[in-house]
Formats: C-alpha cells, sequence, structure tokens
C-alpha cells in the first residue's frame, strides 16, 4: 500500500513527527513503523518512570553538536512551546524547582505516552509495531521499504530510529545504517549519559550509596575538554548520577577516540586549591585536638573524607593540630583535584543518549529534511546532537519531530524526479 508518509521509529520524536505531520493535512496516510512491540518503551523508562519531559531553561550550551544549528532548531520549538504542548495534550506539568526540570503532574511516564498515541490516534495516524525496516531504497516518486511484515512504500519518510542507546527498546543503531545507505554519513557513535566504571580497590567501594555537590574536569593532556557541577552518586561499581553522566559523554569520546582522558573531582565545588588549604589551616587552628576525619566531616560526608585521606597518604586518626604543612597541602590536592580513576562505562545497555550520528550540516534545520535524498526527513536521536541529562533530549526529540512531522505533512506537492538514488540495506 501506498502511503504519503511513514516514520519509522515510534518513539518521542517519531510520536511528535506523526501528530505534526497529521495536523498539516486532513486525509493523508501516515504509518508509524517500530520494530518494537510497543511504542515509546524508551520514554517509559525515562527519568526513573517519570519521564522529564524538558527542562525550564534550554539554551544550546546544554547540547554537544553543531550550535547554531541546534540553536535555530530549538527556537523553532522551544521548551515553553513544548510544555503549552502538552498541556494541550491534557498532561498537566510540575516544575521540579531546585532541578528545573518539567515532569507530568501524575510522575507518571505513561500518562505522557498515552497522550502522544492517544492524539496520534485520534489525528487517523496508522502503527505497526514488531517491523524492523531491513531495507530502504530511494525512488524518484518516494521510497520503498522492506520489513518482516512485508513491504511498504510511500511518498516521504522520517527516520526517527533512535540511536543506539538502551538497545533492548529497540534503539540499535539500525536507522544509522538506513541514514548512511540512503546517502548521509555517519560520525562515530559512542554511549553518552552512561555510568563510569571505576578501578577495583578504589575508595567507591565503601561509599555505595553515598551522594554529594562535587566539580568533575575532563582533562586530555594539559587541555580542559569539560567541567561541569552537580549531584554525583558513588555506587559499587563508580559512580553516577547527573554530574558524572553529564562528564561521561566527554571522557568516553576522547577515550573511544583514542586519547587519554582524566577525569578529577573537585570535592569543594567552587574552591581553588588554595582556598581548600586555607580551610584546613582554620579548621586545624581553631579545633587542634580534633581529628582530620572529624573536621573533614562538617563539610563531607564522613566515609568519602576518609577515603580522600587515604588517597593522600594522611591518617584520619590525626589531630588538627599536628598536621604538617606538606599534609595540608597534599590533602587540599586531593579534595580539589583528585584522580577517579575511571577503567571504563556501563555499556549501550545503561546509556540514557547516543554521542555522535548523521551530521546536522546533512539537514535544512528550517524543515529536518535531508539534503542527501529528497522526501527525507530526520529526527531525534538518530542526529548527531545529544544535550546534559534534565529533560534537553527530549526537548531535542520534540523540537526535531515537529520540524519533520510539521514539513513532511505538509508537502503536498509530487516529489522531483531523481535518478541514481541510493539503496539502504541495514
Amino acid at each position: 500500500m501506498q502511503h504519503d508518509l511513514i516514520i519509522i521509529g515510534g518513539g518521542a520524536a517519531g510520536l511528535t513527527a506523526a501528530i505534526f505531520a497529521a495536523q498539516g493535512i486532513a486525509g493523508r496516510s501516515i504509518l508509524i513503523l517500530d520494530a518494537s512491540t510497543s511504542l515509546g518503551q524508551k520514554l517509559l523508562l525515562s527519568g526513573g518512570g517519570r519521564c522529564n519531559i524538558t527542562h525550564d531553561v534550554v539554551r544550546p550550551e546544554d547540547y554537544n553538536g553543531a550550535r547554531n544549528i541546534i540553536k535555530n532548531v530549538l527556537a523553532a520549538f522551544d521548551a515553553a512551546a513544548a510544555a503549552r504542548w502538552f498541556e494541550g495534550l491534557g498532561v498537566q506539568l510540575k516544575l521540579e524547582e531546585q532541578t528545573g526540570k518539567l515532569f507530568p503532574a501524575s510522575d507518571c511516564a505513561r500518562t505522557v505516552l498515552a497522550a502522544l498515541v492517544g492524539r496520534a490516534t485520534e489525528l487517523g495516524v496508522q502503527v505497526q509495531t514488531c517491523s524492523r525496516v531491513t531495507e530502504a531504497t530511494a525512488k524518484a516518486d518516494g521510497f520503498e521499504l522492506v520489513t518482516g511484515a512485508g513491504p511498504f512504500a510511500c511518498r516521504r519518510l522520517i527516520l526517527a530510529t533512535g540511536g543506539r542507546s538502551l538497545p533492548r527498546t529497540g534503539s540499535d543503531g539500525s536507522g544509522l545504517a538506513l541514514a548512511r545507505r540512503l546517502g548521509h554519513t555517519v560520525t562515530p557513535t559512542s554511549p553518552g549519559l552512561v555510568p563510569l566504571v571505576l578501578a577495583r580497590g578504589f575508595f567507591h567501594t565503601r561509599l555505595s550509596g553515598v551522594t554529594q555537590e562535587v566539580e568533575l574536569t575532563t582533562v586530555v593532556g594539559p587541555k580542559r575538554i569539560d567541567q561541569r557541577s552537580g549531584n554525583l552518586l558513588w555506587t559499587h561499581f563508580g559512580i553516577s548520577g547527573p554530574a558524572a553522566m553529564d562528564a561521561s559523554r566527554h571522557w568516553v569520546v576522547a577515550h573511544e577516540g583514542g586519547l587519554v582522558p582524566r577525569l578529577l573531582a573537585n570535592f569543594f565545588p567552587g574552591d581553588t586549591r588554595e582556598d581548600a588549604e586555607a580551610w584546613i589551616l582554620s579548621q586545624c587552628s581553631l579545633r587542634p585536638r580534633a581529628v582530620i576525619r572529624t573536621l573533614l566531616a562538617s563539610r563531607l560526608p564522613e566515609r568519602l573524607g576518609t577515603g580522600v585521606l587515604g588517597q593522600a597518604g594522611i591518617d584520619p586518626n590525626t589531630p588538627g593540630g599536628q598536621l604538617t604543612r606538606e599534609a595540608r597541602k597534599l590533602l587540599a590536592a586531593a579534595l580539589t583535584s583528585l584522580e577517579l580513576p575511571v577503567t571504563g562505562h556501563r555499556g549501550w545497555d545503561q546509556a540514557e543518549v547516543t554521542a555522535g550520528g548523521v551530521p546536522l550540516n546533512e539537514i535544512d534545520y528550517r524543515t529536518m529534511s535531508s539534503r542527501k535524498a529528497p522526501g527525507l526527513f530526520l529526527a531525534g536521536e538518530i542526529l548527531d546532537c545529544d544535550g546534559r541529562i534534565g529533560g534537553f533530549n527530549f526537548q531535542w526529540a520534540w523540537a526535531t519531530g515537529h520540524l519533520a512531522g510539521k514539513t513532511a505533512g505538509g508537502a503536498a506537492a509530487p516529489l522531483p524526479a531523481e535518478s541514481g538514488l541510493p539503496t539502504s540495506k541495514a
């Protein structure tokens, strides 16, 4: 059957694209093909099952990628527009003031998914699950697709397949292969927003479950490539939490690019080594009989303080008044620039987003249309753009899905005749 538009992928970007496409011109035949047994599986897992829809302040600086293009895409459908859209779909939102994250008032991701699927169904969008697309051929008048459920044809095609993160949800990288064989390039992909593994024997094994504010700096040689502050969660395997997840992208990309990145932790965020040394001296002067682990406990979880002292080679039961000048310097260094012995990451099954993908300069940012294949559009995580934790990647999905769907759904003119277009076999 010939469809006006087929969307491959029924996640956040795909459902958004389907809704805006169906709202464009009544009576168009729009179909979502999804490899999974049900739509939106990654959406249901997000935010611990709560679905962090967006953030109250979204800037291009919150993303990795071609910032000027990202700026224009976000401007066309910003966080305020996304919030209004969801309210219009019947999803009441609430702001988590401490973090700036916007969640459904129900604290349930199923509320969000039900609203998206419900609106798409209301608009007549067809859905076929368990239908992985294995081949896509660009023709002069559209596209021919091959799936396990049989062949499909369409005049316009949107790739919203996701990247490689959480492959159990269907986002396994097959969409990137389709894009590549339809003429696009794909930059190297790496897990982003992924927990990091620390060397066995490091003190994290005694801190599992402890959280704290920290400043993390990623360096390669003398060059600082990333720095951020936030909450860190110590785990039995290493580190997680917002600060570690955001920093992970930069460590992993550098590591998989053949570099030797180092991750440094400042447990006194915002303080310099000199600030920390001055604080230690003042505490030791005020309470010379108190042991150093007790003095540190006024600013750090006690188990962490003990671990840092061990890294500095200082007995935690040393009275503050007996701490030598050299020991104070060693402790100040450990408190503000301790190298965390990262040995790897938890893999694609634990990664929340994909770093890398189809370059943004290969799409028209005003429409999300491909510059390589007429009638093809791309949206969401398949593109080379990834945001920090906090709803930014969903905002990218809503924004790109909005542009792709609105344009593809409203494109009523026949496609121009083209020859020599490539065939895709994933």
